[in-house]
């Protein structure tokens, strides 16, 4: 787990009294993406050499999550006319407003005896030249990394009035070797790349990480034993000791927690090699069968009031998505139209549900509301798939590859990210071929 953060998100009051009422910077995200709202992020003041250092790494990730948002448009330190050494002096309006910025972030950092890392930060806004929010934080210094993901999930929710998704994680597999030798082992890291480490070391072939509610364990798929079909592994964060959830007979697989993280929904075949899905009590490890059809059922995800669960099935013939509820009662087909719907994720919000669509010799990426209705495509590729949703809601990242020649590393499947308003999708830097994208929680 992260370090926690000592005396975290203290208000800070504004420099001077409101001037009169004026319209301030948001960003309505509910109606599409608008322009990106021009910011000015100056590199925080330290106190000493030390402190300055952290600082100008701490702007340097705030400027990075922002713009990786879509929604904010970092001004180039070039264009800057002073740079602010004290964050608690109140900044001259004109220098910032004459090169465009509509808001403006300063900070400074400070050591303390103890060896902590102390920052504070404010936003400004260049046109009504009112604080919009002002926090201080204190952290042991190997924490700034996070420190700064927390200042930018401060000033989106500040601009657009819903929780940042910065201090998150995505666990993924990693993939190396060969076509017909791949390694593939889980690693963890923080959404933007950063702080990449091992959670398996590559022995066993491991898929489809998918963290719990309480981001301390992963649920995953082992191929641990030779010759014999896989199962569904628990694996706790901290520790990396992990446990096998059952040895049962045919295959098992596509686990995923439900909302309260008392159970799991898991794929197995029986019967014949039919797949059905399967809910798992983790106190008790008993099994309760919610689907009967003769078609196969897989990839079950739960809303996130665990009163419904979404599926794959090719119960009508072909690949589609369906609904029913908690218990496998009252199930009915909601995509429509031409192609093939799977890896179907419900949103943290509930509003949408996010799948693959296979079609055209292409993959899709892409939403609909939970009866199927208002359906996009947000992304297409040669492959593309597995979409797993922001904290907030508002970002899918999945795996994908653009073409056959599109090789770094073996087959070179990557990590992307795309607003679900629109906006281009964005890569995520690993350093090896990845697939099977999961995100965390916000971190506690």
């Amino acid at each position: 787990m992260p370090l926690p953060f000592l005396r975290l998100a203290v208000v800070l009051a504004p420099l001077a009294a409101a001037l009169p009422a004026a319209a301030q910077v948001t960003i309505d995200i509910t109606e599409g993406v608008p322009d990106p709202v021009p910011v000015a992020i100056a590199p925080f003041s330290g106190a000493d050499r030390e402190a300055a250092r952290f600082g100008d790494d701490i702007a340097q990730v705030v400027r990075a999550d922002l713009e990786s948002s879509g929604l904010f448009r970092a001004i180039s330190e070039e264009a800057f006319l002073s740079r602010p050494k004290d964050a608690n002096r109140r900044p001259d309006f004109n220098n910032w407003r004459v090169i465009g910025a509509h808001l403006l972030v300063v900070g400074e950092t400070s050591m303390q005896p103890n060896g902590d890392l102390h920052a504070l930060f404010r936003l400004w806004d260049v046109f009504t030249q009112q604080q919009l929010v002002g926090v201080t934080y204190t952290t042991p210094a190997e924490n700034w990394r996070r420190l700064a993901h927390k200042t930018a999930d401060a000033i989106y929710k500040q601009v657009t009035g819903e929780e940042g998704y910065f201090d998150s994680r995505i666990v993924y597999v990693s993939e190396t070797g060969p076509a017909d030798r791949r390694r593939k082992q889980l690693v963890l890291m923080d959404q933007d790349g950063a702080r990449a480490r091992d959670l398996t070391d590559g022995a066993n072939l491991v898929l489809t990480p998918r963290f719990s509610p309480t981001e301390q364990e992963i649920i995953y798929l082992s191929y641990d034993r030779p010759n014999q079909p896989p199962s569904v592994h628990i694996l706790d964060i901290d520790t990396k000791q992990h446990e096998a959830l059952g040895r049962f007979p045919g295959m098992q697989y596509a686990p995923r927690f439900s909302p309260d993280g008392n159970s799991v929904l898991i794929t197995m075949t029986q019967e014949e090699g039919n797949s059905d899905i399967f809910a798992m009590d983790l106190g008790t490890r008993s099994l309760t069968r919610l689907t009967h059809t003769a078609g196969i059922d897989a990839a079950a995800s739960y809303s996130p009031d665990g009163s419904r669960i979404v599926f794959e099935s090719k119960r009508s013939g072909t690949q589609q998505l369906y609904v029913m509820n908690a218990d496998g009662s009252e199930p009915r087909r909601i995509s429509t139209g031409r192609g093939r719907f799977a890896t179907p994720v419900w949103s943290p919000r509930g509003d949408l549900i996010a799948f693959t669509k296979i079609l055209g010799g292409q993959f899709h990426i892409g939403t609909m509301r939970p009866d199927g209705t208002e359906a996009r495509i947000l992304d297409s590729a040669y492959h593309a798939e597995g979409p797993t949703w922001s904290p907030n809601g508002r970002v899918l990242a999945y795996f994908k590859q653009d073409s056959v020649q599109d090789r770094r590393v073996g087959f070179s499947p990557g990590l992307w990210q795309v607003n679900i308003t629109g906006g281009a999708p964005r890569r995520i830097e690993s350093d090896t071929d990845a697939s099977d994208p999961a995100w965390s929680p916000i971190s506690p």
